[in-house]
Protein backbone atom coordinates (compact mmCIF):
# COMPACT_ATOMS: atom_id res chain seq x y z
CA UNK A 1 0.00 0.00 0.00
CA UNK A 2 1.51 3.53 -1.04
CA UNK A 3 1.05 5.99 1.73
CA UNK A 4 1.52 9.91 2.21
CA UNK A 5 4.75 10.71 2.61
CA UNK A 6 5.74 11.77 6.04
CA UNK A 7 8.27 12.00 9.09
CA UNK A 8 7.71 13.34 12.58
CA UNK A 9 10.67 14.34 14.58
CA UNK A 10 10.00 15.43 17.91
CA UNK A 11 11.01 15.79 21.56
CA UNK A 12 8.65 13.85 23.57
CA UNK A 13 7.78 13.69 27.50
CA UNK A 14 5.18 11.22 28.74
CA UNK A 15 3.68 10.59 31.83
CA UNK A 16 1.54 7.75 32.78
CA UNK A 17 -0.50 6.36 36.00
CA UNK A 18 2.05 3.60 36.45
CA UNK A 19 5.38 2.62 38.97
CA UNK A 20 8.04 3.94 37.26
CA UNK A 21 9.69 1.95 34.37
CA UNK A 22 5.92 1.04 33.46
CA UNK A 23 4.81 -2.35 33.13
CA UNK A 24 3.99 -2.03 29.79
CA UNK A 25 7.44 -1.45 28.57
CA UNK A 26 8.07 -5.32 30.10
CA UNK A 27 4.89 -6.90 29.10
CA UNK A 28 3.35 -6.58 32.39
CA UNK A 29 -0.07 -5.63 33.22
CA UNK A 30 -0.68 -1.68 34.57
CA UNK A 31 0.49 -0.94 37.83
CA UNK A 32 -3.33 -0.11 39.01
CA UNK A 33 -4.94 -2.40 36.50
CA UNK A 34 -5.57 0.93 34.44
CA UNK A 35 -3.27 3.16 32.08
CA UNK A 36 -3.88 6.81 32.01
CA UNK A 37 -0.97 9.27 30.28
CA UNK A 38 -0.59 12.26 29.19
CA UNK A 39 1.90 13.03 26.29
CA UNK A 40 3.58 16.17 25.16
CA UNK A 41 5.38 16.57 21.55
CA UNK A 42 7.67 19.35 20.60
CA UNK A 43 8.19 18.37 16.47
CA UNK A 44 11.88 20.01 15.99
CA UNK A 45 11.48 18.49 12.03
CA UNK A 46 8.75 16.98 10.48
CA UNK A 47 6.59 17.35 7.24
CA UNK A 48 3.29 15.35 5.91
CA UNK A 49 3.38 15.53 2.22
CA UNK A 50 4.22 18.99 1.32
CA UNK A 51 3.11 20.77 4.86
CA UNK A 52 6.39 21.38 6.97
CA UNK A 53 5.26 20.86 10.85
CA UNK A 54 8.67 22.54 12.13
CA UNK A 55 7.90 23.91 15.41
CA UNK A 56 4.60 23.03 15.88
CA UNK A 57 3.50 21.21 19.44
CA UNK A 58 1.22 18.68 20.58
CA UNK A 59 -0.25 16.97 23.69
CA UNK A 60 -1.65 13.63 23.59
CA UNK A 61 -4.24 12.40 26.60
CA UNK A 62 -5.19 8.71 26.65
CA UNK A 63 -7.25 6.13 29.25
CA UNK A 64 -8.01 2.65 29.49
CA UNK A 65 -9.87 0.73 32.04
CA UNK A 66 -7.60 -1.99 31.48
CA UNK A 67 -4.33 -2.48 29.98
CA UNK A 68 -4.30 -0.68 26.87
CA UNK A 69 -4.49 -4.11 24.26
CA UNK A 70 -7.64 -4.70 26.04
CA UNK A 71 -8.98 -1.91 24.53
CA UNK A 72 -12.03 0.56 25.63
CA UNK A 73 -9.80 3.30 24.88
CA UNK A 74 -10.36 7.38 25.33
CA UNK A 75 -8.19 9.74 23.68
CA UNK A 76 -7.80 13.57 22.85
CA UNK A 77 -5.55 15.70 21.23
CA UNK A 78 -4.43 19.19 21.67
CA UNK A 79 -3.10 21.12 18.90
CA UNK A 80 -1.06 23.84 18.67
CA UNK A 81 -2.99 26.93 17.68
CA UNK A 82 -0.37 28.63 15.61
CA UNK A 83 -0.86 25.38 13.25
CA UNK A 84 -2.74 26.63 10.11
CA UNK A 85 -5.57 24.28 8.73
CA UNK A 86 -3.12 22.21 6.38
CA UNK A 87 -1.16 21.53 9.60
CA UNK A 88 -3.76 20.87 11.82
CA UNK A 89 -5.10 18.33 9.59
CA UNK A 90 -1.78 16.67 9.20
CA UNK A 91 -0.76 16.24 13.01
CA UNK A 92 -4.29 14.76 13.59
CA UNK A 93 -3.89 12.47 10.87
CA UNK A 94 -0.35 11.09 12.21
CA UNK A 95 -1.50 11.28 15.62
CA UNK A 96 -4.67 9.35 14.87
CA UNK A 97 -2.52 6.64 13.42
CA UNK A 98 -3.54 7.65 9.38
CA UNK A 99 -1.31 6.71 6.52
CA UNK A 100 0.88 4.28 8.29
CA UNK A 101 1.10 0.72 8.07
CA UNK A 102 -0.42 -1.39 10.41
CA UNK A 103 1.20 -1.97 13.58
CA UNK A 104 4.44 0.44 12.93
CA UNK A 105 3.81 3.40 15.42
CA UNK A 106 2.47 3.88 18.79
CA UNK A 107 -0.18 6.66 17.36
CA UNK A 108 -1.65 3.24 14.93
CA UNK A 109 -1.18 1.11 17.46
CA UNK A 110 -2.91 3.42 20.53
CA UNK A 111 -6.02 4.78 17.92
CA UNK A 112 -6.59 0.60 17.18
CA UNK A 113 -7.75 0.58 20.80
CA UNK A 114 -9.81 3.44 21.22
CA UNK A 115 -13.64 3.40 21.51
CA UNK A 116 -14.48 7.22 22.21
CA UNK A 117 -12.00 9.91 20.22
CA UNK A 118 -12.99 13.71 21.17
CA UNK A 119 -12.76 16.05 19.09
CA UNK A 120 -9.11 17.90 18.69
CA UNK A 121 -8.83 21.31 20.63
CA UNK A 122 -6.64 24.11 19.54
CA UNK A 123 -4.95 25.59 22.76
CA UNK A 124 -1.52 27.42 23.26
CA UNK A 125 0.85 25.25 24.43
CA UNK A 126 3.68 25.72 26.72
CA UNK A 127 6.35 23.06 26.36
CA UNK A 128 9.96 22.53 27.73
CA UNK A 129 11.53 19.68 27.81
CA UNK A 130 15.60 18.77 28.46
CA UNK A 131 15.88 14.98 27.80
CA UNK A 132 19.34 14.47 28.84
CA UNK A 133 18.43 16.37 32.39
CA UNK A 134 15.18 14.56 32.59
CA UNK A 135 12.88 17.80 33.12
CA UNK A 136 10.28 18.90 31.57
CA UNK A 137 7.12 21.64 32.27
CA UNK A 138 4.39 21.35 30.06
CA UNK A 139 1.23 23.76 30.27
CA UNK A 140 -2.23 24.32 28.78
CA UNK A 141 -4.34 27.01 30.37
CA UNK A 142 -6.93 25.82 31.88
CA UNK A 143 -6.34 21.93 30.52
CA UNK A 144 -3.04 19.97 31.56
CA UNK A 145 -0.17 21.06 33.68
CA UNK A 146 2.27 18.37 34.28
CA UNK A 147 5.68 18.39 35.39
CA UNK A 148 8.20 15.79 34.92
CA UNK A 149 12.11 15.80 36.71
CA UNK A 150 14.71 13.08 37.42
CA UNK A 151 13.99 10.37 40.06
CA UNK A 152 15.73 10.91 43.57
CA UNK A 153 17.71 8.20 45.71
CA UNK A 154 15.08 7.72 48.31
CA UNK A 155 18.31 7.82 51.14
CA UNK A 156 20.58 10.63 49.75
CA UNK A 157 18.37 12.91 47.68
CA UNK A 158 20.75 12.39 44.42
CA UNK A 159 19.26 12.39 41.12
CA UNK A 160 18.90 8.46 39.94
CA UNK A 161 19.71 8.06 36.20
CA UNK A 162 17.85 5.19 34.67
CA UNK A 163 17.62 4.44 30.68
CA UNK A 164 15.50 2.47 28.40
CA UNK A 165 16.42 0.86 25.32
CA UNK A 166 13.83 -0.62 22.95
CA UNK A 167 15.76 -2.14 19.58
CA UNK A 168 12.27 -3.28 18.18
CA UNK A 169 10.11 -0.83 19.76
CA UNK A 170 7.34 1.64 17.59
CA UNK A 171 7.95 4.57 19.96
CA UNK A 172 11.43 5.00 20.62
CA UNK A 173 14.75 3.56 20.22
CA UNK A 174 16.05 5.23 23.86
CA UNK A 175 14.23 7.12 26.69
CA UNK A 176 15.25 8.88 29.97
CA UNK A 177 13.32 7.79 32.73
CA UNK A 178 11.93 9.96 35.45
CA UNK A 179 8.93 10.79 37.34
CA UNK A 180 5.88 13.26 36.36
CA UNK A 181 3.00 14.64 38.03
CA UNK A 182 0.77 15.49 35.94
CA UNK A 183 -3.45 16.73 36.24
CA UNK A 184 -5.83 17.59 33.18
CA UNK A 185 -9.27 18.71 33.29
CA UNK A 186 -12.28 18.29 30.39
CA UNK A 187 -13.30 14.67 28.58
CA UNK A 188 -10.52 12.72 29.87
CA UNK A 189 -9.74 14.44 33.49
CA UNK A 190 -6.24 12.66 35.37
CA UNK A 191 -4.16 12.88 38.33
CA UNK A 192 -1.02 11.30 38.68
CA UNK A 193 1.78 12.34 41.40
CA UNK A 194 5.26 11.05 40.88
CA UNK A 195 4.72 8.17 38.83
CA UNK A 196 6.49 6.49 35.73
CA UNK A 197 7.76 9.58 32.79
CA UNK A 198 9.91 9.44 30.15
CA UNK A 199 11.80 11.70 27.95
CA UNK A 200 12.92 11.05 24.32
CA UNK A 201 13.98 11.48 21.11
CA UNK A 202 11.29 10.35 18.62
CA UNK A 203 11.40 9.62 14.52
CA UNK A 204 8.91 8.09 12.91
CA UNK A 205 7.08 7.72 9.80
CA UNK A 206 4.61 5.75 7.56
CA UNK A 207 6.62 2.12 8.44
CA UNK A 208 7.51 2.68 12.03
CA UNK A 209 10.93 4.10 13.58
CA UNK A 210 13.64 6.26 11.34
CA UNK A 211 17.06 4.82 12.33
Amino acid sequence: MTYVDWEFKARQFMNCSCDYGCPCEFNVLPTHGYCEAIEGFDVEDGHFGETRLDGLRAVYIASWPGAVHQGDGKMQLIIDQRADQAQREALRKIMYGEETEPGSTFFNVFMSTMTQVYEPLYRDIQFQVNIDSRRAELKVEGLVESKGEPIRDTVTGAEHQVRLVLDHGFEYVSAEIGSGTSKATGEIPLDMAASHSHFANIHLSPFGIVK
